[in-house]
């Protein structure tokens, strides 16, 4: 049972019922992964609290009193999008240590690879600032445990969510042991991710944001990992690979307009870890973000286990997409030259 997941029933304490990032999503994919009869395949890890030191590489004290407060008082709103229950700052601890110690058993060699199954998610928290339904980053508190602890020198950083992980990208875009790629719909929620955000300072070069227009699907993201993103991940070298593994970048997905099918999905998750094992001797730790239509989401992460296991099986009991898809010939040809890939 070298491939893992990790899960504790906290994340199932962050919680409102009524808002699209609830508890059920990860319920579903836990039954899934359940009737699949991909539970017992798998290791579990069981996750620890992120301690006070690991948050504050990235976030500062004000913000995680503030989330803390929040959630001792009952709970509320930090911004419009984004909630906190009476359990939420337990939850969110416990999330960002769930990822921090996913990356500590695949570094040391205690397990091949991992998927983070935790709530809340990460990637749209700054520094600062809680937002886009996230509360801490829980893969920039991952991240820089690795390297602050000395485990890992190089991190590239996957994002396939629809929404431009603009958190993550405010962590890293100066720190040149960090490349961090995005796919996401351009213009959308948060507002970030144009193809001109590359990175500045020591980090010049070392973020490649791919802004695509709603209509995007299984083709168009195919030309982009092989076009763009293997030949920037082999120029990098990293020896360790994180994803942020959003799946409402789904056709039938009811927050956003993009055209990946399951099958799709699960191609680019063999991709990344076809990469990883390339790269870096098969290091790769998913983190669950987004997807807000619950079969995609359940059957998008059992794919990446299928992936990770090294298995060929793919589950799409959705189907390809209706619609017609958009191409990305001209912007691949205009990243490779901004890049300079070509």
């Amino acid at each position: 049972m070298n491939t893992a997941y990790v899960y504790d029933p906290i994340y199932l304490e962050h919680d409102l019922p009524s808002h699209p990032e609830n508890a059920r999503r990860l319920k579903r994919i836990l039954n899934t992964l359940e009737d699949e009869g991909m539970l017992a395949r798998l290791r579990h890890l069981k996750p620890r609290p992120a301690t006070a030191e690991e948050l504050q590489c990235v976030h500062t004290p004000e913000h995680i009193e503030r989330v803390r407060r929040t959630a001792q008082t009952g709970g509320g709103y930090l911004d419009p999008d984004t909630y906190v229950s009476s359990r939420s700052f337990d939850a969110a601890l416990m999330a960002a240590g769930g990822v921090v110690r996913a990356v500590e058993g695949v570094l040391t060699g205690e397990i091949a690879n991992a998927f983070a199954l935790v709530r809340p998610p990460g990637h749209h928290a700054t520094a600062t600032r809680a937002m886009g339904f996230c509360l801490f980053n829980n893969i920039a508190v991952a991240a820089k445990a690795a390297l602050t602890g000395g485990q890992a020198q190089r991190v590239f950083i996957a994002d396939f969510d629809v929404h431009h992980g603009n958190g993550t990208q405010d962590a890293f875009a100066d720190d040149p042991a960090v490349f961090y790629f995005s796919t996401h719909q351009y213009p959308y929620y948060p507002g970030t991710g144009h193809w001109r955000e590359t990175g500045y300072g020591a980090g010049e070069g070392t973020v490649l944001n791919v802004p695509l227009p709603p209509g995007v699907g299984d083709a168009g993201f195919a030309q982009i990992y092989a076009e763009l993103v293997w030949p920037l991940a082999e120029r990098f070298r990293p020896n360790l690979m994180l994803v942020s593994a959003g799946y409402d970048a789904h056709w039938s997905d009811p927050l956003a307009q993009m055209n990946l099918s399951l099958t799709g999905y699960a191609r680019l998750q063999r991709e990344l870890v076809h990469m990883a094992g390339h790269l870096c001797d098969g290091r790769i730790v998913f983190t669950l973000e987004g997807g807000y239509q619950l079969d995609v989401l359940a059957h998008g992460v059992l794919n990446a286990f299928y992936a990770m296991l090294g298995e060929e099986t793919i589950t799409d009991p959705i189907g390809p997409s209706p619609h017609p898809e958009q191409s990305v010939d001209a912007l691949i040809t205009h990243l490779r030259e901004v890049h300079g890939l070509d």
